[in-house]
């Protein structure tokens, strides 16, 4: 038999920018769908590194941020847990002057959003962090830090049902369809009216966007993480390099995580295995910036499944072919700490049909149209549901 919901609005992946846009909507009034092909929180929004940072993003994206920023110290009010956020602090470092240099102009370029940027000498950085060999400085952002990403994406889920919002996990989308007065939603044997549709499912979020003449160049992406045996304290902040390679922080148990490589597809794409020539890679790397890390036991390795745009920003915004549909997806490795701040950007949008953040850089309009559009009223959609923000 099958069962039939009304509500506001149904969001498609129950990750952390879906789970917190239901949260967000729930604070107003709405009725609230959130649905998932497997469980909230399991891709990307629950494997990823843990970053909560400022530092690095493109100026476009620093509104937003910034909004989030405010938003990861009142964790525990707002959904039960803190998250184990730590706000540690930022160091991005440099290898050579060309990536000291690029340091320098970034933090210039940003100097209005006020990031507080520090930066740092090779000296400097031996004396106050116990980084030697490899770097000849850095830029320090004091109020970036980070989290646990296997907690956070699974509370604000639970902070949504709990604020009344029906979430349904093990639940695949398989059609929407656009109506004079909203939507229909299939997925299994639920059939959803709603005014609404939020698509925030990640690395599945083309099939969605697609259905209704909006293709987008996602990319699926295979971050690779490693975490060591715990060690006696020696890092403190969260650690990136300029131009990539590799990222780490300490958590407070002493366990190090340490990213930087790819993993590899599976034949089955939804999923990815670590390889062990990128383990050893990532591992050889952090050693010669952290002694401790030299004779490390590494305890596990894991990966997830992410939505890369090729500007390396995400979609955020209305839909421009069909009245109702919002989109939220594509954060390119970087959506952990922004997460928050979209859900409240999203409710807006739905309650006001503006936000006060600025989105404009991130509207799926920029992506060139179908080269042979169909009719966007009635769209079929074949894709999953699972959401992958990290």
């Amino acid at each position: 038999m099958t069962r039939r919901i009304d509500c506001d609005v149904a969001i498609v992946g129950g990750g952390l920018v879906g789970s917190s846009a239901a949260l967000a909507l729930r604070a107003m009034g709405f009725s609230v769908t959130l649905l998932d092909k497997g469980f909230c929180g399991a891709q990307a929004s629950g494997v990823n590194y843990g970053g909560v940072r400022r530092q690095g993003r493109p100026p476009e994206q620093l509104p937003l941020s910034q909004r989030a920023h405010a938003i990861w110290p009142q964790l525990k009010a707002l959904i039960g847990i803190d998250g184990e956020f730590l706000r540690s602090g930022h160091l991005k470092l440099a290898r050579n002057a060309e990536d000291m240099a690029s340091l320098e102009r970034y933090a210039a370029e940003v100097a209005p959003f006020g990031l507080a940027l520090e930066l740092i000498g090779h000296n400097r950085l031996r004396e106050r962090f116990g980084i030697a060999g490899g770097v000849v400085g850095g830029s320090f952002c004091p109020g970036d830090g980070h989290a646990n990403p296997r907690l956070v994406a699974t509370a604000f889920a639970a902070a949504a049902r709990r604020a009344g919002a029906e979430v349904l996990e093990n639940t695949e989308v398989t059609g929407a369809t656009r109506t004079f007065e909203g939507f229909v939603v299939e997925a299994g044997d639920v059939t959803i009216k709603t005014r609404t549709v939020i698509n925030s499912a990640g690395a599945w979020a083309d099939g969605l966007a697609r259905a209704f003449d909006e293709p987008v160049p996602l990319e699926r992406t295979y971050p690779s993480m490693i975490v060591t045996e715990p060690l006696d304290p020696f890092l403190g902040v969260n650690i990136g390099i300029e131009g990539g390679g590799i990222y780490a922080r300490q958590v407070a148990r002493g366990n190090v995580v340490v990213g930087g490589e790819r993993a590899a597809p599976l034949s089955d794409p939804d999923y990815s295995r670590p390889r062990s020539d990128g383990v050893l890679a990532i591992m050889q790397r952090a050693s010669e910036l952290f002694g401790p890390l030299r004779h490390a036991q590494a305890i596990r390795f894991w990966s997830g499944t992410e939505a890369t745009m090729p500007d390396r920003n995400p979609v955020i915004g209305p839909s421009a072919t069909t009245p109702g549909l919002i989109h939220a997806f594509g954060f390119s490795g970087a959506g952990f700490q922004i997460a928050p701040g979209v859900g409240e950007v999203l409710a807006e949008l739905v309650r006001d049909g503006e936000t006060s953040t600025p989105i404009a850089a991130f509207a799926i309009s920029r992506f060139s149209p179908a080269s042979q559009p169909g009719d966007a009223s009635q769209a079929a959609m074949t894709t999953g549901s699972k959401e992958t923000s990290p």
